[in-house]
């Protein structure tokens, strides 16, 4: 009888911790903060100084830096510094600058490796979030790793899901991200 107390104790505290550890059967993590955004590329082709937010910095031999290459654009680095916006409308008034690059890097399919961050200078968004990953592009919704953050976002970490919200050739293209952090200090 004297081992009766242990044994409870014991399957009392197992079933306490159990509790404590996320599961993947049927727990989901819930984010503790949740946004979207819009940014919006305009690539430099040569003619549209005034209004590019991208220019190809790099190419292959075989392109030039006014004109994707082929191939998938493989090769081709653009650095930009677009605008975001809180809906898909590129004349709204933009939150912050999505800066950064990307690289297309297949030569058999449509795909980017992106590096970014969102630098937030509104009234009621300050400081950054950085974003990292593979964009299959021709994947309806992609995600990349929220990777940081400073200001409101200090020390953030989460997802963010993408996807392409409009297409217009080489010159325009604009994306929603859904950010949905996992880690939120402030």
């Amino acid at each position: 009888m004297g081992d009766a107390p242990k044994h409870i104790s014991a399957i009392f505290l197992l079933v306490l911790v159990s509790g404590l550890v996320p599961s993947s059967h049927g727990h989901k993590i819930r984010p503790c903060k949740e946004m979207v955004f819009y940014f919006h590329d305009i690539l430099y082709n040569g003619k549209n100084f005034d209004n590019a937010t991208s220019a190809i910095v790099g190419a292959p031999a075989w392109g030039n830096r006014t004109h994707m290459a082929g191939f998938n654009n493989f090769g081709d680095m653009v650095v930009f510094d677009d605008p975001i916006t809180l809906d898909n409308n590129l004349h709204s008034p933009p939150v912050g600058r999505a800066q950064g690059f990307y690289f297309y890097d297949m030569k058999n399919t449509f795909s980017a490796w992106l590096g970014f961050s969102f630098v937030f200078n509104c009234t009621e968004l300050k400081g950054t979030l950085n974003f990292a990953g593979a964009d299959p592009i021709l994947v309806k919704t992609r995600d990349v790793s929220v990777i940081g953050g400073t200001g409101d976002f200090f020390m953030a970490r989460g997802i963010a899901t993408i996807s392409t919200d409009a297409f217009e050739g080489d010159v325009y293209f604009r994306l929603r991200v859904h950010v949905k952090l996992y880690e939120c200090w402030k």
